[in-house]
């Protein structure tokens, strides 16, 4: 089974709502600025509430903040 990663785009749409900090945006969706942090860099798969929450509050499609990455050299 190919390893899968999910990517965000949180920090281009932090920047294009006014650079909104990741403070404001873990107040926004109900969790700690570490926990942004964390699935900014990629180091943390939100759960899919909290995927939708952080959709919520660029006002965007889930879609248009996570993409799904596989692992091309996996077989």
């Amino acid at each position: 089974m190919a390893k899968c990663n999910i990517g965000n785009k949180i920090r281009v749409l932090r920047f294009h709502a006014g650079e909104m900090t990741q403070q404001e945006l873990a107040d926004k969706t109900g969790v700690s600025r570490q926990t942004i942090v964390a699935i900014e860099q990629g180091k943390y798969s939100p759960t899919l509430e909290l995927a939708f929450r952080i959709a919520r509050a660029f006002g965007t499609p889930i879609g248009d903040v996570f993409y799904y990455i596989e692992d091309e050299n996996a077989h």
